[in-house]
């Protein structure tokens, strides 16, 4: 019941974290998304340079957090601006990869097929093989959204907002008698923005992907 009070009392202080971390991944995924699709549209087609990317943004995910965000702030300074460059190179892995299998997953003979009604190859691209690899593109863009929200929740440690604020106040007072709810509240914050943005995207797969291939 203590729980809940503390929620009740601090309601708008939840939404205002909310929003910030919510901010953050979609800011970031955004980004990371256009990069990620980009990459894969342009190394597809070579097997080794593909694979030699996605080997790359491989390590750049074994990267500790807290040890990119030392690194990225002296470059950015203190705030969101590190948190987002960090949260984009870290949704680059699944989002290129994915792009890379679902376009190389397309039949060959429906390209063709496509190419001989007269289509060019950046239409055929564009009408034929993203459409067809869209779900696997999707899904990766959603794998990507769950990853940034948990990093996201070290973004306080950097000035960058977000349900870390909680979690890290309660490291602060881990003693006092507000300590657990503090770190309740910044977990299951953190819980609730990465189911909200599990829901809305596999609802934005359904809406976006043709009925044959549901």
């Amino acid at each position: 019941m203590d729980f809940l009070d503390y929620l009740a009392d601090n309601r708008d202080r939840m939404l205002e974290l909310g929003q910030e971390h919510l901010l953050l991944v979609l800011v970031a995924l955004a980004l990371g998304t256009a990069i990620g699709i980009g990459t894969g549209l342009l190394t597809y087609r070579h097997p080794a340079v593909s694979a030699s990317v996605v080997r790359l943004e491989g390590l750049l995910l074994v990267i500790p957090s807290l040890a990119m965000y030392a690194l990225l702030v002296p470059v950015f300074g203190i705030g969101q601006e590190p948190v987002i460059v960090a949260l984009t190179l870290y949704s680059l892995l699944a989002i290129t990869r994915n792009t890379v299998v679902g376009l190389n997953a397309v039949d060959p003979a429906i390209v063709e097929s496509a190419r001989g009604t007269g289509m060019g190859r950046w239409r055929a691209l564009v009408r034929i093989e993203l459409p067809l690899a869209w779900p696997v593109i999707a899904a990766g863009v959603r794998v990507s959204a769950i990853l940034l929200v948990s990093i996201a929740a070290l973004a306080s440690i950097v000035g960058g907002g977000g349900y870390g604020e909680l979690i890290f106040a309660a490291l602060r007072v881990i003693t006092g008698p507000n300590a657990l709810d503090l770190v309740l509240a910044g977990t299951l914050g953190t819980v609730a923005v990465g189911l909200l943005l599990d829901v809305a995207f596999l609802a934005l797969t359904r809406l976006t992907t043709s009925k044959g291939l549901r």
